[in-house]
């Protein structure tokens, strides 16, 4: 809700007056003020968090000590505002040792071993660049996709394809660093690191929903890895320690077993990690530097092993039949005979295809034709191979992995007898699997700006390391690409499983001076990657339960007395546990690459919306960035997710959404100063200054209101069911302002004026904003409401405010006097005016009508607005089920049938469904309860004006004249009523209150009596009556007549509204006149028009 006061002054002159429109705060403290803390406001605005509630060292501050420094500094001056607004120089010293950073995983160390450190103030972090966020970057990013599927990557996809999708990814992680350096340099980054970054980028909103992704992919980044880890002890390190043999299980049952193997091992994995991060982080910090030695290490092995292949390539022979690869198991010599002491002698191969050991012996067709040889599966890189590697063959899950160029000769009707000795695909592979399954590789950028809270300077070290560490592993995993490509045979590096090779580790075979280098090297990488997940993910997930965004999430953030996250770490560990439960490295890496690329791709959106929107706060340190950039690495990131898995892209798209609409319903209000802000402020700047090149066309009207309300002493709103008749009238998305007049001066009043704003803000839900205006007269109030309501094209054209109640009380006169003075200045304006009648009888919001009519009496054009509302209202559910009903009047010399036909048409044409009705009203003479009725009008008005009534008498005089029978005869009433003429002095002076009062006609003497003329055996004042005001009285009660009998069950009854009279002379009038009009209806809304069109019939 926006805030804006209005503020008139008087002094003593009713024609002197000013208006100042509050957009803002002032400068000079009030005490009002100092309440709701314009200084921790301030501080949190230095701070940038956007939150008031935090305690603030720089100003507001009422330390007595602090006051008395001020003492003879020649600051007379501002000696009074120092509790509020401190001296620059001591500002200046409050900022430059002021910190706010949280502790970071050093000093949960500290903690943990010193019991004293807890009670010390926390130190400044020492880390730099190359240990807190180049090392850290290099572990994260190298890992377990390298040694274990970039061979097969190569191999299925070519080299080609394979180094376009590593080089697609890496760009795409790199311009994100591009967009993160700016971010992360764009003043302090507490821990909490890209969740931070976007979400005081971004908001609330778009910052949980992604900094839960993020969370989501660490912890399934941490099953990868865990699953990596098992992988390689299970298959490479030591098979036998399988609990699920697989000796003797062929297809479907060996793959059954294996995975069965990978989730018990992979469980009891995790809980030891998990273990090892609750009992500390030292211990994972301990062990980053040697995991990060073994990846070292490894990649180094490799390269000199590459170098190695050029003089002395390595003995690693791959058995073909014909061209189809053979599963080296179960057979020593890939031959099908062999010279044995002068003899021919078959092979273990011969007896594997054959049905006997002889020579003579049925074998298969396929290895009866074609012959048996033996290659290289590590030709070296001189061996030319890379022609070969260059394209890609993709193959589908339990086809033969064939050696390219080889001939071959099969028959396709024959049966393929013994598939289990041939090599056989394990997946169907296809160019978007190789991008999913690769991506996971280059995540783990943010690890540096995760320990944001640890660097000695985050905004330097940032950026340095994180595109050092990208630009590092970027030229590794392209050059591997091309290395792997020009140094393996293809049918190994296709061959995932490695059964080709007697499972051997192929990249360890490659690798210089032993293959245990790259299998423990791997083995260890994974730990320690899978450490590093379970160690980031909790804190991670601990810094959003802390931000009271999401409140279901508020219990993890809950921890240890060191603050290690200790509910977060167990809720990780149980959503990756669904992880390994998955069994399948393959099928996990493009559930987390989802999560990463939607962190990216919002990290790049936050930069480009900073820079684009150029905030004033958007200063960066890193100049290296546009925003051209960002959005292309933001397309990057949302193509990627739907090349990975278009499936997986919509369903963590969705997580997200459900995400981001939770915390916008739910979640706890902040203001970050985000850039969704920011967009919003300048699309609403750039539609207002669309608005305002002319007026909207009819087919855009839609009623703006401007609702008036009233608040009793207690700042109450006194009619609740004027907004909730707002929020049904809401269906036209229009403008909506809750406008409250109060008397006095602005200085006075300010407190209470902010009082009332925000019990307008919240009453009855009401969607919109709220304007209080003070002034020294309510009238005055009222009027500016009117005049300076909305901003530029985006204003009210609709006003809304109650009937006033207990207007015939002497005491109210001004009550009514000001609603009359509104219905003029509405006129003026050219807005449309409605006025319910009986508001406390309208529905809630929580009613239901589950049947009843909405009537129109359609009486005089008022440009459409007594069709659309109805419309409108029936939008809402309270009305939803009510039908409409359109009476209009038909007089003497209409033609009522064809009056019927032409507006059942007209309503076809406007698309609504109503039943119509036409009423005939003749004229007919005007009965004596008629001049009764205005008798007793003109004569109240007269004494009133010139006898000067106490209280007493006032009450005594007032009486419900207006609560006899109704007679309904007459002529149509006109918008514009004509003034009467002043009574003669000899009738005013020759009546009196108790006069007045016994003047009173019964319905029985009207009966069957015919009408007089004025003079005709009438009492004396009668004659000299008003004529006009005999006319509209009669008008009234014969319109009322008719309304009363038609639509007396109607749940709502819409009524064109009169004018008031030109002459201010007759307004006491005009009120009896729409009080004898509506009499006796239970819910009334009285329409006027502004004086256009609002509803056409055309497209």
């Amino acid at each position: 809700m926006s805030q804006r006061f209005t503020v008139t002054s008087s002094s003593g002159s009713d024609g002197v007056q000013g208006e100042v429109n509050q957009l803002f705060e002032g400068d000079e403290p009030t005490p009002a003020s100092s309440d709701k803390g314009p200084g921790t406001a301030a501080a949190a605005a230095i701070r940038g968090d956007g939150n008031p509630k935090e305690s603030s060292p720089f100003i507001n501050s009422s330390d007595p000590e602090k006051n008395q420094q001020y003492e003879g500094k020649n600051m007379a001056l501002f000696e009074e505002e120092m509790d509020t607004s401190p001296m620059v120089s001591s500002l200046l010293s409050n900022l430059a040792n002021y910190s706010n950073l949280p502790q970071g995983s050093k000093e949960h160390e500290e903690a943990e071993n010193n019991e004293e450190a807890r009670k010390k103030t926390v130190q400044a972090p020492r880390m730099g660049t190359l240990m807190g966020v180049y090392l850290p970057c290099l572990q994260n990013i190298l890992g377990v996709i390298l040694f274990l599927r970039m061979t097969w990557i190569v191999g299925t996809g070519g080299v080609i394809q394979a180094f376009i999708i590593v080089f697609m990814c890496c760009s795409t992680t790199m311009l994100t660093a591009i967009s993160m350096s700016a971010i992360a340099t764009n003043g302090v980054v507490p821990a909490g690191g890209s969740y931070y970054m976007i979400s005081r980028s971004l908001g609330p909103e778009f910052g949980g929903a992604v900094g839960i992704c993020f969370y989501l992919g660490t912890t399934y980044a941490g099953a990868m890895y865990i699953l990596g880890c098992i992988e390689i002890l299970l298959v490479y390190i030591v098979p036998q320690a399988a609990i699920f043999k697989m000796e003797g299980l062929e297809g479907a049952e060996a793959e059954a077993a294996m995975l069965n193997n990978m989730r018990v091992y992979g469980t009891i994995v995790l809980s030891f990690m998990a273990l090892v991060v609750f009992v500390g982080v030292k211990y994972v910090n301990k062990l980053a530097l040697v995991f990060l030695a073994c990846v070292i290490c490894s990649i180094l092995a490799v390269y000199a092993g590459v170098i190695k292949t050029a003089f002395e390539p390595p003995v690693f022979p791959v058995c073909l039949l014909g061209n189809r690869t053979l599963v080296w198991k179960g057979f020593d010599v890939c031959a099908k005979v062999i010279e044995k002491e002068n003899a021919t002698v078959t092979t273990k191969l011969w007896r594997l295809f054959c049905d006997s050991e002889f020579l003579n012996a049925t074998c298969d067709f396929y290895f009866a034709n074609n012959n048996v040889s033996e290659i290289q599966g590590i030709p070296g890189i001189t061996s030319g191979v890379l022609k070969e590697n260059l394209f890609g063959k993709y193959i589908e899950k339990g086809m033969f992995i064939e050696k390219i160029g080889v001939p071959s000769i099969s028959d396709p009707e024959a049966p393929n007898s013994n598939t289990n000795s041939f090599v056989l695909a394990d997946i169907t592979s296809f160019f978007t699997l190789l991008v999913g399954i690769y991506f996971p590789s280059v995540t783990g950028i943010m690890a540096g700006s995760n320990r944001s809270g640890d660097l000695r300077d985050a905004q330097k070290s940032i950026p340095i390391g994180t595109i050092m560490a990208i630009t590092t592993t970027s030229f590794i995993y392209m050059s591997s690409v091309v290395l792997f490509g020009a140094c393996i045979e293809g049918t190994v590096l296709r061959d995932n499983l490695h059964l080709a090779v007697r499972g051997n580790l192929v990249i360890g075979t490659l690798a210089w001076p032993s293959p245990w280098v790259i299998v423990f090297g791997s083995f260890f990488s994974t730990c320690g990657a899978g450490l590093q997940s379970l160690t980031g993910a909790p804190r991670l997930l601990q810094a959003i339960a802390r931000d009271g965004i999401v409140p279901f999430l508020q219990v993890f953030g809950h921890g240890k007395a060191n603050g290690e996250p200790t509910w977060a770490l167990l809720l990780t560990a149980c959503i990756c546990e669904s992880g390994i439960l998955i069994a399948s490295l393959d099928s996990v890496a493009p559930i987390l690459s989802m999560f990463f690329l939607m962190c990216y791709m919002f990290v790049n959106l936050a930069c480009a919306l900073q820079t684009l929107l150029r905030t004033p706060n958007w200063r960066p340190r890193f100049k290296f960035y546009h925003w051209a950039l960002s959005f292309l690495g933001m397309s990057l990131c949302l193509s990627l997710m739907f090349i990975c898995s278009w499936y997986y892209a919509i369903v963590a798209m969705a997580i997200a959404g459900c995400i981001y609409k939770y915390i916008e319903f739910r979640g706890a209000e902040k203001e970050w100063g985000d850039g969704i802000r920011g967009i919003s402020l300048s699309a609403a700047r750039f539609a207002l200054m669309r608005l305002e090149e002319g007026p909207p066309h009819t087919k855009n009207w839609r009623p703006q209101l401007l609702v008036l309300v009233d608040m009793d002493g207690e700042l109450n709103v006194e009619q609740p069911r004027l907004l909730s008749l707002t929020n049904q009238l809401k269906a036209g998305k229009g403008l909506t302002i809750v406008g409250t007049a109060l008397e006095g001066t602005y200085l006075d009043n300010h407190p209470r004026a902010q009082q009332a704003e925000q019990v307008c803000s919240f009453a009855e839900k009401v969607k919109g904003f709220s304007q209080v205006v003070i002034s020294s007269n309510l009238r005055d109030a009222t009027s500016h409401l009117l005049q300076a309501g909305g901003l530029g094209g985006l204003q009210h054209n609709t006003v809304l405010v109650s009937w006033p109640r207990n207007w015939k009380q002497a005491e109210e006169h001004q009550s009514w006097r000001n609603f009359i003075e509104l219905v003029r200045e509405t006129t003026s304006a050219s807005l449309a005016l409605l006025v319910p009648k009986n508001i406390a009888a309208f529905p809630s919001n929580g009613e239901r009508f589950t049947e009843g009519f909405i009537d129109v009496w359609w009486i005089v054009h008022d440009g459409g607005m007594l069709m659309l509302l109805p419309f409108l209202l029936r939008q809402h559910k309270v009305w939803r089920k009510c039908k409409m009903r359109i009476f209009t009047v038909a007089q003497m010399d209409d033609n009522s049938i064809q009056m019927k036909k032409d507006l059942t048409t007209f309503l076809y044409h406007l698309r609504i469904d109503a039943e119509v009705e036409v009423v005939e009203m003749h004229d007919s003479d005007i009965s004596a309860y008629t001049y009764e009725k205005t008798l007793m009008m003109e004569q109240r008005s007269q004494i009133l004006k010139q006898i000067n009534l106490t209280k007493t008498e006032r009450e005594r005089e007032v009486r419900p004249a207006a609560a006899l029978p109704i007679r309904s005869v007459g002529k149509m009433f006109r918008p514009s009523l004509i003034p009467r003429a002043r009574s003669s002095p000899a009738t005013e002076g020759a009546v009196t209150p108790g006069e007045a009062v016994q003047m009173t006609w019964t319905e029985a003497k009207c009966d069957g009596e015919q009408a007089k003329p004025p003079g005709a055996n009438t009492p004396e004042g009668i004659k000299d009556l008003n004529q006009s005001n005999v006319r509209r009285m009669h008008t009234a009660l014969r319109l009322n007549g008719v309304i009363a009998k038609k639509s007396q069950e109607a749940k709502l009854v819409l009524l064109n509204m009169p004018g008031p009279p030109k002459n201010r002379k007759g307004d006491e009038n005009y009120m009896e006149f729409l009080e004898v009009l509506t009499e006796g209806l239970n819910r009334v809304l009285l329409v006027r028009g502004g004086g256009r069109e609002v509803i056409t019939i055309y497209s």
